[in-house]
């Protein structure tokens, strides 16, 4: 049975908007950062990669900038958006090497794992 994708609300409480369709990401690989149950990892903050976040995620064992073209995966650069896992983004900001992040473009289900007013320090999307 094919994963049910949750409604598509960002932390704002609107539409979510795309984070990156080059690369493609999003648990679905359909450009959002939408979720289901089925995505225990929840792939919901649209992140902006740094080359400290990618360096730091690499030594962590998590690998994001290495093409692993197997997957159909190109690997990240600074200045791509990824759909990050909420849980790994609270680590990042502990440790201080958060990327920013796109809030319209961020699934409402990380704010089961993240506090609004953390995602807010790091958005680009706020005036």
């Amino acid at each position: 049975m094919p994963a049910v994708k949750l409604p598509s609300v960002n932390v704002l409480g609107g539409t979510l908007e795309p984070c990156s369709t080059a690369p493609l990401t999003g648990f679905f690989r359909n450009g959002a950062c939408d979720t289901c149950a089925e995505d225990h990892g929840s792939h919901t903050v649209c992140a902006v990669m740094t080359a400290e976040f990618l360096a730091h995620s690499k030594y962590l064992g998590n690998d994001l900038s290495t093409p692993r073209p197997e997957f159909a995966f190109p690997g990240l650069k600074p200045g791509d958006r990824w759909c990050l896992c909420a849980a790994r983004f609270v680590q990042a900001h502990e440790e201080d090497v958060a990327p920013k992040i796109v809030l319209r473009a961020t699934h409402e289900r990380a704010l089961q794992v993240v506090a609004f007013d953390i995602l807010k320090r790091y958005a680009t999307d706020l005036p």
